[in-house]
């Protein structure tokens, strides 16, 4: 005859917030980008996160980004909520630079360029203003071969530039000339969300652009900005700037060729130069991509990752792909010259 056992009262097991995750670098030899995974199952990112948001800044402050993997994830709508509540308010994608659809609420798809082709490294929307502080990225489905979103440390980006090099952009900084037409690249009415060109005067002078139109639906801009800075949080010197970014000839050769046999350089959909007009030397943009490679970090998305990016620590970019590939994102508190300034970024056109 079997005993019957007594019963017993099931106890709860307490775990502490580090034990519920584990935190370790990606790659041994480098602090970009630190991961995070949980150490039980069916642990909800969000609430996990709302207990940690010290946590989360100092070692973003720390590594530049973090990879949040295997959590439980419940789509875009709690991706853009982790955004909210980490970070604050969701931007608009503004002024902008690439093609991008607008997935809900203030997430975007990431840049709808032609899956041949790769993305440059960059900070986004360097060229502006003002930029967000934090830009996040959300993998709801990675593609078959490649499609990696590069990373890279600006800081170490910055060390590895000749210091001549850096001392001529501190000085000089650096010019964007935009011109917005029909035939390639964004129309003015999609980079600026409008159709009225009063408001986009309006939006130019208010924000340092200076503007021409060269006939009725064809319009120039020009700025110059940064291309030096120091973080506003840890006090490091970064190099940020679209310089290498908008520069032809860091555009691949097929596409670079069709343009030069199209437009003459100053009609150029984007270009960049020195701050007072002048050429950047091709010698000078070898050096800072060679310095964006060398930093470069590549590693596999896996559907359910977000990746975290103190947008003035570490510069982004993407690898060409096969097969399906949707990764979306989100930015958030906006920063400019004088400082966080949400009226300026979010001002309607």
């Amino acid at each position: 005859m079997k005993k019957k056992l007594p019963d017993r009262q099931r106890q709860a097991v307490t775990l502490s917030q580090q034990e519920l995750i584990k935190a370790e670098l990606l790659e041994n030899n480098r602090l970009l980008p630190l991961l995070i995974q949980p150490t039980v199952e069916n642990l909800h990112l969000l609430g996990w996160a709302k207990s940690n948001l010290e946590f989360i800044e100092s070692k973003l402050l720390q590594h530049g980004g973090i990879l949040f993997r295997n959590f439980k994830v419940n789509g875009v709508a709690d991706f853009e909520q982790f955004i909210k509540d980490v970070s604050g308010t969701v931007l608009e994608y503004r002024e902008r630079s690439s093609p991008r659809s607008l997935v809900s609420g203030s997430i975007y798809t990431s840049t709808d360029y032609p899956a041949t082709q790769s993305i440059f490294l960059h900070n986004e929307n360097s060229y502006q203003h003002t930029w967000p502080l934090k830009i996040f990225f959300f993998c709801i489905t990675p593609a078959q071969q490649g499609g990696e979103t590069w990373i890279a440390d600006i800081r170490k980006i910055f060390q590895h530039i000749d210091p001549k090099i850096r001392e001529r952009f501190e000085q000089k900084k650096v010019m964007y000339i935009r011109n917005f037409g029909e035939r390639f690249g964004l129309p003015w009415q999609t980079v600026f969300q409008t159709q009225n060109k009063e408001k986009i005067e309006e939006y130019c002078h208010s924000h340092g652009i200076d503007f021409e139109w060269k006939d009725a639906n064809r319009l120039r801009t020009r700025q110059v900005r940064q291309a030096v800075m120091k973080h506003p949080q840890t006090g490091e010197d970064i190099w940020f700037n679209h310089a290498a970014f908008f520069h032809v000839s860091t555009l691949e050769p097929m596409i670079r060729d069709v343009l030069l046999s199209e437009f003459p350089e100053e009609e150029l959909p984007n270009n960049s130069y020195y701050g007072d007009g002048l050429p950047i030397e091709v010698s000078v943009l070898d050096q800072i991509r060679e310095a964006y490679r060398k930093e470069t970090v590549i590693f596999p998305w896996q559907q359910g990752d977000i990746l975290m990016l103190d947008n003035m620590l570490v510069a982004h970019g993407r690898a060409p792909f096969i097969g399906t590939r949707k990764v979306v994102v989100g930015m958030s508190e906006p920063y400019s010259y004088c400082g966080k300034n949400n009226n300026i970024y979010s001002d309607p056109i």
